[in-house]
């Protein structure tokens, strides 16, 4: 039997070690997507966190259907929608000098124009793009998880290379990204 299937089961009938088992599992990818999707962390973990807990409060209604994590993925691309759709307050220079960040200014330049690059592509577009780049997910497990056909997220991911190569420079670009498949 399915061990994904068999611990939403133990979660429905209230065992609290299978909600942290559940947390702990699918935490770390879901916190990966969202630091990618918003400028500051504290952000992203308030998001991560709200995932969840929307997650757990409409668990009773939830039908296990093998693709929990994909579940999560898009309540969390809704909640990262809904942020830019609320925040006015982009991330200024004085910002990132008051930070404790530990990265070079050139990085957090780059990082910044990317993730606004990234930010003025339609959404369908940069869904394709976070989770190519920044998650290393295959085409198929995105056509999968966005429940598109595969031929169309090919031409979403090219439409974005294109768009985001016009907006910053083909090697800015690529050259970026690669650094992030690092990370």
């Amino acid at each position: 039997m399915d061990t994904g299937f068999i611990l939403i089961q133990r979660m429905k009938q209230g065992d609290e070690k299978a909600c942290d088992i559940f947390v702990r599992k699918y935490y770390g990818e879901i916190f990966k997507y969202c630091k990618y999707r918003c400028f500051d962390i504290e952000s992203a973990e308030d998001i991560v966190q709200e995932t969840f807990v929307r997650f757990f409060a409409n668990l009773p209604n939830y039908h296990f259907r093998g693709k929990t994590k994909n579940y999560l993925y898009k309540i969390a691309g809704n909640l990262c929608r809904d942020f830019y759709k609320k925040r006015k307050d982009w991330l200024t220079g004085e910002e990132v000098v008051q930070s404790d960040c530990l990265y070079t200014l050139d990085y957090v330049i780059d990082k910044v124009m990317l993730e606004t690059a990234i930010q003025s592509l339609p959404q369908e577009l940069q869904e394709v793009i976070i989770l190519y780049y920044f998650h290393g997910l295959k085409i198929r497990e995105i056509a999968d998880m966005l429940q598109v056909s595969l031929s169309l997220v090919k031409y979403r991911l090219k439409q974005a290379k294109k768009k985001l190569g016009e907006f910053i420079g083909e090697e800015g670009f690529y050259g970026y990204t690669e650094k992030c498949r690092r990370i």
